[in-house]
């Protein structure tokens, strides 16, 4: 991918043809203030990236930071309503896969998406959707209409997904791509938080609460609003999109998404039966389900000081560790290593229950450094629509390992609880070494 610090020469007036809009100097005649911008992204006036682009980017952390807290306060609210109506738990639980069954739906096309509409209208779209199916929600009883709106709310989840961590990684600086990736990585897992704490406050039961969720989806929808005009991308013509893109992306990486599928066993899947691995291991109720606590933190202070040691050691002047690709992958060994070293400590758990917290961490934190590196790594070789399937392709590998993480492990728990549950995760986190070894 070609820096827009060095597309000047490139988009002269002799060299026009194939440059983007956003390279001509008329898109770039009302400059933003030096510092706008810089705190979040880290570009300064020095930095070399158009201003937009720094807008951009901050409009995207802005925007998908309320709609990800409205979105993790909305779930467990609807959830808790249909309980409380007397549905079932059965159909609860169908409710709730209802939304998931959105964003893989949606993921495979996303590519498609962004090809006929552009990048910025199809954000816009992602911040559009869940306005209207939130309305659907406050207006509306009907349990098959609760159905439909959350089908669409997630796959609104999943375009915005794929596209915001595409693009934030295409238009970060390469010298500042996996600080910016790791801050927007912990940001993201900060919602996960927010959102629940709010509905805790406001009260399942409270008429504000969805107002309150609707507000938050209203705010992300503005913030996306602010993003400006983006280039065309290169091959928004010549791409493979849907499920022709998505095979063709899987086939050009495929350690990179075996790297995704392993990152979300251990950071999304192993975090939601973590209290069922402390209850097992005779621990209390609360010091179970502060394991979850454990895992989470795990991953929010180790992303991004990932993100910014795979820029310091990609660009070190000597390259002292290899290459930028090279470097990355050195990173995310050391994180397969991770994982495979914490789940061989389990035989010792059970004599020592209080190991259960750092092993919970370093899981979380691990798989959450892989999802990380791995994003960096194809944001620093692809763009435009291509970048587009890769990281669809990626977002599917994370989401398949955080859905196989809970059904086999807590089928081991129960049925084989002293060898099968960590030779599941011994065989996961082995597969994540085996591959990365064999990595160029």
């Amino acid at each position: 991918m070609t820096p827009f610090w060095k597309r000047s020469q490139a988009c002269a007036p002799e060299n026009a043809r194939g440059c983007s809009t956003l390279d001509r100097p008329d898109m770039t005649e009302h400059p933003l203030p030096p510092s706008h911008g810089q705190a979040v992204t880290g570009f300064g006036p020095t930095s070399g990236m158009p201003p937009r682009a720094s807008l951009g980017l901050v409009a995207i952390f802005g925007s998908t930071f309320f709609q990800l807290v409205g979105y993790f306060m909305l779930m467990p609210l609807l959830l808790l309503r249909l309980k409380g109506d007397g549905v079932s738990t059965a159909l609860a639980g169908v409710f709730v896969a209802t939304g998931w069954l959105g964003v893989f739906v949606m993921t495979p096309f996303a590519s498609a998406i962004t090809q006929r509409l552009g990048r910025r209208p199809s954000l816009w779209l992602a911040a559009f959707v869940p306005v209207l199916a939130i309305c659907g929600f406050l207006f509306s009883d009907l349990l098959w209409l609760w159905f439909l709106c959350v089908l669409i709310e997630g796959m609104a989840a999943g375009l915005r997904w794929v596209l915001a961590e595409a693009v934030v990684a295409e238009f970060s600086p390469p010298t500042r791509r996996g600080r910016n990736v790791g801050i927007f990585e912990t940001m993201v897992g900060t919602t996960f938080v927010i959102g629940p704490a709010l509905l805790a406050w406001t009260g399942a039961q409270s008429e504000l609460a969805l107002w309150i969720a609707l507000t938050l989806t209203v705010m992300g929808l503005i913030w996306s609003l602010l993003i400006p005009r983006m280039p065309d991308a290169a091959d928004a013509h010549s791409a493979k999109v849907g499920l022709s893109g998505v095979w063709h992306a899987l086939r050009m990486h495929p350690q990179i998404m075996a790297v995704g599928f392993v990152g979300g066993f251990f950071e999304s899947g192993l975090t939601s039966i973590l209290p069922l691995y402390g209850l097992a291991l005779g621990l209390g109720a609360t010091a179970a389900a502060l394991l979850v606590s454990a895992s989470g933190l795990g991953s929010a202070l180790m992303m991004l000081p990932a993100g910014m040691l795979a820029d310091r050691m990609a660009h070190h002047p000597n390259q002292r560790w290899g290459n930028e690709r090279e470097t990355r992958t050195r990173l995310m060994r050391v994180c397969a290593w991770i994982t495979f070293g914490a789940t061989l400590v389990i035989p010792f758990v059970s004599g020592t229950p209080w190991l259960a917290a750092p092993v919970a961490f370093l899981w979380g934190g691990a798989g959450g450094c892989l999802y990380t590196l791995a994003m960096i790594d194809i944001g620093s070789r692809e763009e435009g629509v291509t970048l587009v399937n890769s990281t669809a392709v990626l977002v599917l590998s994370y989401t398949l390992g955080g859905v196989l993480a809970p059904a086999l492990g807590a089928a081991a728990l129960q049925w084989f609880p002293t060898v099968g549950f960590p030779a599941v995760l011994l065989l996961v986190a082995g597969v994540g070494v085996w591959l990365l070894r064999r990595a160029p």
